[in-house]
């Protein structure tokens, strides 16, 4: 219910949800609490917590060098639900989703994560590695505790797959605007607009649109035909940015990159 309270709390103040990403655990479990705690009080709409896995499919160089850093600090999939909690005690009302690859949940054990991410106040998954015809696997038992299941729609979905990979979602459908990985080139308007609009002919839910925006005007820009917007190279770059030689955090970390959700927070009031 908290997603489908944020969405409609935003279309009352003619806006757009934010919605940022970051991983959990990178640089070290420390500064990452205090970003993830500071998020929702500078414009944040609803976090992504990645869950750093050391081999993915879709995440570019720097939200990748992002897992590398949290899982050579000793990240575990138990800090996140860990995370997970200690957010959803500071902000009640505030979505909160798990994203990341199916490997290390299946190792820790598909009911166990499902009762624990439960327990900690998760509202949703987005696995990007999982298709639909493998939705036994996580997505029917995590519908069934109660957690949305977040599916991604690309510029390559046809007419004939979409229907397929709505079946069981919830939550809200994730629009990935370019063809690659994400941090590495950016969507125009116009391309967005056609793409929400294919989109909501095939679903009710409400569509969010990431991958390559990382500045204010490009979040205006999104606002303008989606639902919400993600954010996550950009600030996992401005976090990076700041540290030392030895990717250790420094005084200003956690303050930069809530200063870049404030300036995105900005881009999402639509025009008219």
């Amino acid at each position: 219910m908290r997603i489908a309270r944020t969405f409609a709390s935003a279309r009352e103040e003619n806006r757009a949800v934010l919605g940022i990403f970051i991983t959990g655990g990178d640089p070290d479990l420390q500064t990452s609490r205090e970003i993830l705690m500071g998020l929702p009080d500078h414009g944040a709409d609803f976090v992504e917590l990645g869950m750093p896995f050391s081999d993915p499919m879709a995440d570019g160089p720097s939200i990748q060098a992002s897992s590398l850093r949290a899982l050579k600090a000793g990240t575990k999939l138990a800090d996140i639900l860990g995370l997970a909690r200690d957010f959803r005690a500071k902000h009640p009302e505030v979505p909160l989703i798990l994203m990341g690859y199916y490997n290390p949940i299946y190792i820790y054990g598909v009911d166990r994560f499902i009762t624990d991410a439960k327990t900690a106040g998760v509202d949703g998954l987005i696995m990007v590695d999982l298709p639909p015809e493998e939705d036994d696997e996580l997505c029917l038992p995590a519908r069934s505790a109660g957690l949305d299941f977040i599916r991604l729609i690309t510029p390559t979905t046809d007419e004939a797959r979409m229907p397929r990979v709505m079946a069981n979602s919830s939550g809200f459908v994730y629009y990935v605007s370019i063809t690659g990985i994400t941090g590495t080139r950016s969507a125009s308007g116009d391309s967005i607009r056609d793409a929400m609009a294919r989109i909501r002919k095939a679903s009710d839910l409400p569509a969010v649109v990431g991958f390559g925006i990382r500045t204010a005007d490009q979040v205006n820009e999104a606002a303008q035909h989606a639902d919400g917007v993600v954010v996550g190279s950009a600030a996992v770059d401005t976090l990076a940015s700041t540290l030392d030689e030895n990717n250790r955090a420094g005084a200003t970390t956690a303050g930069e990159v809530l200063a870049l959700v404030s300036e995105l927070a900005k881009g999402c009031v639509r025009q008219g």
